[in-house]
């Protein structure tokens, strides 16, 4: 029942009737490892960071530079180096003013407005100062992509020029409800971006836990649907494809509306389908660190210092890695990877068509897979033995884990695996917790039946198959052993009764140590006698000899037991003991006042009546036929035949003798 319990609850999950927070946290931890282990490599050269490093601002003063800097570094890339395209990881949005032109043009207009030659001085020095005039200049003459930022909440305001909006119908637009809608924006300098090719909101979403594991492609304002920097420079690089969205029809318990599914990107040069979730966010193909895009210091840019064919034909991503631009983000390979190289990392996945998914039948999969594990694990765990049990759990979370790598590794799909790894885990967990709960209760029940009969060995052995012993009357091929102390009445006349019951305590005490040291099973103490029997509760095949050897052991302990008698002042004690196998009747039985588990039968009165027959042979042990043919080649003497009270035929009696 917990069982099925546990899968409706990981079924509702999967689903997302509801969410369960912990194993979103656990997903997002193996997606971090995948990331780790198949991150990409080698590097795309195609894509060159030139990085405003701390070396660049040492050289070429503190951040933010003048726009004439800006615009002779963008030329160089473009002149100099050949670069095939530029995208600016940087908002341009304040005027500049490095140049002191604003402070002329207002001296101009203020106290030397009647000054006409200071007026025509200023005239001839605005296209030399206008820094960003120049910038916009060198932005048309070349293809650079600006950037900017979207906001919301109480930092939704807006400001600067936003670039066009990407080319999505109508109809496109109105199912895109998805996305999200962003109230507030930054932009740049309008003569900025008219100057650009293009424009890209910056930017990614940050998980819960504060990691950066995927990335926007598309965002809303204002009813019209912007790219992210990656996606417009893709889109520019592809000649300036027709753009569409791809949606699925709602699922009930999914969402009521279309969901958005992909991006595709049609061109003379064919089309290019990009997977993206109904936020429009796809996850980043993140390359390792040690194999990362090859960066170029911007001081070396602006001072000629690269090779001739550094950028030559190459991306190029104009950004900052400095601490103090505070441009750095947790990724699954790096605690501390500048914005510039997310933005790499996705426009890689994107020109080269490999990017990670997790498609939206995902859940269905993952329901799938909890449904089989159920399948398997509900009426198969509770058969098997805790080591079965645990062997069969590694192996399926091998097979899980084997199937869900091969899908990341061949198909970059990104399949959910912490609901099915939890529901592994837990169902070996009850199973494991109430196979111990009924194993011991198992073994009390087995202790408070047999323990007063058995040695805890035995009890041990049974509780491994408890279902296979109880106490119901049975015949069973068994050998019983009776040993009587010889002229106890006369011992029992001469002795105090304090001391009697001690020697006796001592004496019983010994053999019935030496009974369960060979896997024999006590009956019942009748006075000064002991019986046992061998073959039950637990099944053994060597029960003749195992209750000769007792036999013959107890025999072999009255020498030590007498020494210590004596040292306190008591008779030396003789026994004799009887043995006999055969058919008999064992199980609790008695009255419903008073049971015991016990043997009857024929067979258990004849050993009464050897051991009777032991005093007259002067034989320490006596065995009867059926017992001396179980014991094989074990060496015995025999003895007579005699006639027994209670059988018409006469008995053949024999004497073990010590091997």
């Amino acid at each position: 029942m917990l069982g099925l319990l546990l899968l409706g609850v990981l079924l509702a999950h999967s689903l997302r009737c509801f969410e369960i927070g912990a194993l979103h946290r656990l997903d997002a931890a193996l997606y971090d490892a995948r990331v780790r282990w198949f991150a990409q490599a080698p590097v795309d050269s195609s894509i060159v960071i030139v990085d405003i490093d701390e070396r660049s601002l040492a050289e070429l003063g503190r951040w933010p530079w003048s726009r004439a800097r800006l615009a002779d570094l963008v030329e160089r890339m473009f002149s100099d180096y050949g670069a095939l395209l530029v995208g600016l990881d940087l908002i341009l949005a304040e005027a500049d003013e490095s140049s002191g032109l604003p402070v002329l043009e207002a001296l101009a207009r203020g106290p030397l407005r009647q000054n006409a030659a200071f007026r025509s001085v200023v005239d001839d020095l605005r296209p030399l100062l206008d820094n960003d005039a120049r910038l916009a200049e060198v932005l048309r003459r070349h293809p650079v992509v600006l950037g900017f930022h979207l906001s919301s909440g109480v930092a939704a305001t807006t400001s600067g020029a936003l670039p066009p909006a990407l080319p999505i119908g109508a109809a496109e637009l109105a199912r895109a409800a998805g996305l999200t809608d962003w109230p507030g924006y930054g932009g740049n300098l309008p003569v900025l971006q008219r100057a650009a090719a293009g424009g890209g909101f910056l930017g990614a979403p940050v998980d819960p836990d504060g990691v950066v594991r995927r990335g926007w492609l598309l965002a809303q304002h204002a009813g019209q649907v912007h790219g992210a920097l990656p996606l417009v420079i893709a889109h520019l690089l592809l000649g300036g494809p027709a753009l569409r969205l791809h949606f699925t029809e709602p699922l009930p318990w999914l969402s009521a509306s279309p969901s958005l599914v992909a991006i595709e990107l049609s061109s003379s040069r064919g089309s290019r389908l990009i997977e993206v979730d109904r936020q429009g966010t796809v996850l980043l193909p993140f390359r390792r660190v040690a194999d990362g895009f090859r960066h170029h210091s911007a001081a070396d840019v602006a001072a000629a210092r690269l090779p001739a064919d550094a950028l030559r034909g190459r991306i190029v991503l104009l950004g900052g890695s400095a601490a103090g631009l505070l441009d750095q983000r947790v990724t699954p390979v790096n605690e501390a990877l500048p914005g510039v190289e997310v933005h790499a990392n996705l426009l890689a996945g994107l020109l080269a068509g490999k990017l990670p998914h997790a498609p939206a039948w995902a859940t269905l999969v993952e329901a799938a897979v909890l449904s089989l594990l159920a399948l398997i694990l509900l009426p198969l765990l509770p058969r098997l033995s805790p080591p079965a049990a645990v062997g069969l759990t590694l192996v399926l979370v091998l097979v899980l884990a084997v199937l869900n790598l091969l899908a990341w590794a061949t198909a970059d799909l990104v399949l959910p695996a912490a609901a099915s790894l939890c529901l592994l885990t837990l169902l070996l967990a009850l199973q494991l917790f109430f196979g111990s709960f009924i194993e011991s209760r198992a073994r009390r029940r087995l202790a408070v039946l047999f323990g007063q009969y058995v040695p805890p060995e035995l009890v041990d052995e049974m509780s491994r198959d408890p279902e296979r012993y109880d106490m119901r009357g049975r015949n069973a091929e068994l050998t019983v052993l009776f040993a009587d102390v010889r002229g106890f009445t006369t011992i029992a006349e001469q002795m105090p009764a304090g001391e009697l019951a001690a020697m006796m305590n001592e004496y019983l005490s010994a053999m019935t140590d030496v009974i369960r040291a060979h896997r024999g099973t006590l009956d019942k103490y009748v006075g000064d006698a002991i019986v046992a029997f061998w073959g039950a509760p637990v099944a053994d095949p060597l029960h003749a000899r195992h209750a000769v050897a007792a036999a013959l052991t107890m025999q072999a302990a009255l020498p030590a037991l007498n020494q210590r008698l004596a040292m306190r002042g008591w008779p030396v004690l003789r026994i004799g003991i009887g043995i006999n196998s055969g058919t008999m009747v064992v199980g609790d039985m008695g009255s419903r006042h008073r049971r015991a588990y016990t043997v009857l039968g024929d067979a258990v009165n004849l050993a009464a009546r050897l051991q009777g027959l032991s005093t007259h042979y002067d034989a320490g042990v006596i065995i009867g036929e059926a017992t001396r043919q179980e014991l094989g080649d074990w060496p015995c003497r025999e003895l007579d035949r005699v006639a027994v009270r209670g059988r018409a035929a006469r008995v053949t009696i024999h004497e073990p003798l010590a091997g």
